[in-house]
Parts: structure tokens; C-alpha cells; sequence
């Protein structure tokens, strides 16, 4: 339910108690009960129907990395609300973290992606937050990544590649 209709309802309840006042008195009782539950019912169904999103990983463990190795990870989520979810701004706790957000509303029941990129280029261990603002039901929304930049570890390299010094 949109919040103009919500507040037309509102204003039609409260003209109608306006005139039983005015009229009967003994009236009055009955309709200010009705008119708290009528708002109780709303933020109920307001709160049901909110957007909400669920992660498959709030944290991201990078584990043991090596040096200026590649950064990117990527948090999964689904949209379990019945109305769009639209993410309008995602923080880094640091410039060394850079989260990129979905540009298009996540319709119900679909899946979307938060891209976030590490400087592996910093050794030593870290731990940082990505707030998430959107209109679900819980407007904010905190993903961690972790782990640890050693310098003397080497990326491993793909099996399944070949060479043309191996043929």
C-alpha cells in the first residue's frame, strides 16, 4: 500500500471523527478504537510487505592471499520481499575497499550481486565493513570481508592452462 493512500485513508478517518465529536459524543469512543486499529493493520501490512534481501555469505573470507593478487569478490543475495528492492548506496569502511552496487531494482523472488574489490597490494591482515542502504525492510544491511595479504605467497596458476613452451 503506497503512502498517498495511506494518508487519504488517514485523512477520511479522522474528517469522520471530526463529525462525531461534534454530533455524538458516545460515538466518539467507538470510532477512535476503530481508528487505532485501522493504523495498527496498516503498519502491519506495511511491515509484511516490506522488501528484504537475503545473503548466501555476510562474510567473505579471502583466507591467505598473495601480494597485488586479485581482489574481487562477490556477495549473492536474493530479493525474499514482494516488492522491488532498490540498494541506493553501499560504504567501505576504507578507500582500500571498493563495493560496486546493482544499478537496477532486484525484483522478488531474483537473485543480484555486490561486486567488492580488495587492494591486495597492502600486506598484512584485515577486516572491513560494507554497509548497504536500500529500502528493505531494514534499511541497512552490514557485509564484512577478512583475511590476510602475505608477501610470500604465490598465486597459483590455473591447471587447466597451457603454455606454448609445454607442447
Amino acid at each position: 500500500m503506497s503512502y498517498r493512500k495511506i494518508v487519504a485513508i488517514f485523512l477520511v478517518l479522522k474528517n469522520n471523527y471530526k463529525f462525531a465529536i461534534r454530533h455524538k459524543p458516545l460515538k466518539t469512543h467507538i470510532i477512535m478504537k476503530t481508528l487505532l486499529s485501522f493504523v495498527a493493520i496498516i503498519c502491519i501490512s506495511v511491515s509484511i510487505n516490506a522488501q528484504e534481501f537475503k545473503f548466501e555469505k555476510e562474510v567473505i573470507d579471502y583466507g591467505k592471499v598473495a601480494l597485488g593478487s586479485e581482489g574481487k569478490r562477490v556477495f549473492e543475495f536474493t530479493n525474499v520481499g514482494d516488492e522491488p528492492l532498490i540498494i541506493k548506496d553501499i560504504r567501505s569502511t576504507c578507500g582500500c575497499t571498493v563495493p560496486k552496487k546493482p544499478e537496477q531494482p532486484i525484483m522478488p523472488g531474483a537473485k543480484g550481486e555486490i561486486e567488492v574489490s580488495y587492494d591486495t597490494k597492502r600486506p598484512g591482515g584485515f577486516s572491513k565493513a560494507i554497509t548497504i542502504i536500500s529500502n528493505a525492510k531494514s534499511q541497512r544491511k552490514v557485509l564484512k570481508i577478512k583475511g590476510f595479504i602475505a608477501k610470500n605467497v604465490t598465486p597459483t596458476k590455473d591447471k587447466s592452462s597451457v603454455t606454448a613452451g609445454s607442447i
